[in-house]
Formats: C-alpha cells, structure tokens, sequence
C-alpha cells in the first residue's frame, strides 16, 4: 500500500473517531458506566446534598421567621405596664423570646407566692431558669445544622472514596486488556473524578451554610440574653417592692 493511501486511510479513521466522540460531559451516562460500588457513592452523595439544600432552605424561613416573631414579641412585651400584664401575655410560648419570659416570670410568681421572699435567692433562680431556657433554644434551633457539619467533613473523603475505586478498577482493566491506552483507562478514570466533583458539590454549599447560620444562631442566641438580661432587671426591680 503506497504511503498516500495510507494517509488517507488514517484520516479516514480520525475522523471516524472524532465523529463517534461524545462533544460534551454527560453525567448520567457517567452514572450509568460506573462500577456498582461507585454508583452507590454517588447516590448516598446525592442525597446527602438533597438533603443539605433542603435544610438550607427550611432553616433560612425558620430564623427568619422565628427572628421577626421574637421582635414583636420584645415589642408588645414591653408595653406592658406590670408584671401581671406580662404574665398575661407569657402564653405565647410559640415564641423563644415568650418561653424566656415565661421561664423568669413563673419563677418570680413562686418566688414571691410565700412571705418571706429570699430577695438575693430569688433573683439568682431567676436569672438561672432564664439563662437555661436561652441555651435550650438556642440548642433546639441548631440541632439541624449538625448534619450540614458532618456533610461539609465527610463528602469530600466518601467521594475521594469512590475516585479511588474507580481508579482501581481502571488499573484492573488494564491488566485484563493488557493496554494501557487512553481507550481503556480514560472512561474509568472519569467515573471516578466524578465522584469526587459530587462528594465537592455536596460539601461546599453544606459548609457555606454552617458557617451562616451558625453565626445567625448565635447572634439569636445573643439577642434572647439580652433580652432575658431586661427581664431579670425589671423582675429584680418588682422583687425590691415585694
């Protein structure tokens, strides 16, 4: 065969080649061509970021939320002229900053329910239910984030898990087709960095979120102590006239 037949025939073949070649990453059939043990990392990844988006967005309604009702909660508390029209109102307990007030106003009315009233003994019980009461919001409305936590960690390692398989497995091929070229490694090797991008694609926004909110509970957790602080002041005040 002359050598200008032959250039023909490998251009002929190239673009042959080139023609039957996916143009674009195609994730499902990734999914699809991978080993069952990397698929399965893939679908846990999956619907853990599910999972994680699904927490991002009850929990933003929920601060926001809770932050708008606790506002005008403090409000109409403070409208309030005596202690009995603020107990009136502790019925909310809906509300954190209600359950922080109902906390030191029932404590006040049993302090002060039997003559002689222990001024000093009353306001150290005040202050401790009230504080406690602080903490224990703050711990109900971030028990949720615990996962975003573990999310943001672990992702990243169960898909560097599924990227080391599927490596493996690529390498095992290898020896079985006794070949080394890109035909026979690449789709192995993409399998796998793909389960990495999912383990990343999980992780980040999981950690950006953690992050956020950690800080907006916080700052919560920080406007009820104040909050608590005003409260404890008033019912000290109410405990010197008693």
């Amino acid at each position: 065969m002359s050598l200008p037949l032959l250039a023909a025939t490998a251009l002929d073949l190239a673009s042959v080649s080139a023609a039957g070649a996916p143009t674009r990453l195609d994730p499902v059939e990734l999914f699809l061509q991978a080993d069952i043990i990397v698929q399965a990392v893939m679908v846990g990844l999956i619907l853990a970021s599910v999972w994680v988006w699904m927490i991002i967005v009850s929990f933003s309604l929920k601060i926001g939320k809770l932050a708008a009702l606790s506002r005008d909660y403090e409000a109409e508390f403070w409208e309030g002229e005596t202690t009995d029209k603020a107990l009136a109102k502790q019925q909310r307990r809906e509300i954190p900053a209600a359950r922080v007030a109902a906390a030191g106003l029932d404590e006040w009315r049993k302090s002060t329910a039997k003559p002689p009233v222990d001024r000093g003994g009353a306001r150290q019980r005040i202050a401790s239910v009230m504080e406690s009461q602080v903490a224990e919001e703050a711990d109900a409305l971030s028990a949720r984030l615990n996962f975003l936590a573990t999310t943001g960690s672990v992702a990243p390692f169960v898909g560097l898990f599924g990227t080391v398989w599927g490596i493996m497995n690529s390498f095992f091929q290898i020896g079985a087709q006794q070949s080394a070229s890109l035909a026979v490694v690449a789709p192995g090797i993409a399998e796998a960095l793909f389960a990495t991008a999912i383990g990343l694609f999980a992780a980040i926004p999981a950690v950006i979120a953690y992050n956020r909110f950690s800080n907006q509970v916080n700052l919560f957790e920080a406007r009820l102590q104040r909050f608590a602080d005003k409260v404890h002041a008033g019912l000290s005040r109410e405990l010197d006239r008693a």
